[in-house]
């Protein structure tokens, strides 16, 4: 029977361990499933533990996978779900990965949307309709992503008329050079497009271009 040769730490990522079945890798495990399906050189390695250690490897690979999408940038629990099963991972490993997620905090909707908002307020200044039709798109419940949104208003004493009219300003700024008909089609485009209201936007245009 075919017996484990070796458990070595794997140079493609620190924390993962190569097990080699007759000097052959058969699998890339974390130490604590080595641990716990008993894993130590001269183990023999029957069907059934290739099975287990088949399992863990792909449920491994998919949570590594994972925490490298979250370390390139915060996604929300249904944003996270659907990327790695476009990269071709399994719903049953996914879900895993999600759940071990969850439990070590590194996952957190709630978290993660008031990130969110508070980038997109203090950043391209969106508005609070905009915020929710994004925070939508990510798979945050509207509950959850109003709560953030309306937390972070108050936290940060934010002013919606005053980011209104900073991010009016510095839009206008890049449209001196058109004519001024354009200039206000152009203006009331780009702020409908950050989600704010006619009235606000007509508001707004009026305070720094004047009645038309």
């Amino acid at each position: 029977m075919p017996v484990i040769t070796a458990v070595t730490p794997s140079p493609r990522r620190e924390g993962r361990f190569d097990i080699l079945v007759d000097g052959k890798p058969a699998a890339t495990l974390s130490l604590d499933a080595i641990e716990r399906l008993r894993l130590h050189i001269g183990t023999e390695y029957g069907e059934r533990l290739a099975e287990s250690v088949a399992l863990e490897g792909a449920r491994l690979r998919t949570f590594d996978r994972a925490l490298d999408l979250l370390a390139f940038r915060a996604r929300a629990t249904r944003e996270l779900r659907n990327a790695l099963l476009r990269k071709g991972e399994l719903a049953p490993n996914v879900d895993h990965a999600i759940e071990r997620l969850t439990s070590m905090g590194l996952l957190d909707d709630a978290s993660y949307a008031r990130q969110y908002a508070r980038a997109k307020i203090v950043g391209p200044g969106f508005s609070r309709r905009r915020l929710q039709a994004e925070l939508a798109k990510r798979g945050v419940a509207r509950a959850m992503a109003d709560a953030a949104i309306a937390d972070t208003l108050a936290e940060d004493d934010v002013d919606s008329d005053a980011i209104l009219e900073r991010v009016a300003t510095k839009k206008l700024r890049s449209l001196q050079k058109v004519d001024e008909p354009t200039r206000r089609r152009r203006l009331y485009e780009f702020l409908a497009r950050r989600g704010y209201d006619s009235d606000d936007i007509r508001r707004v245009m009026d305070r720094l271009l004047g009645r038309d």
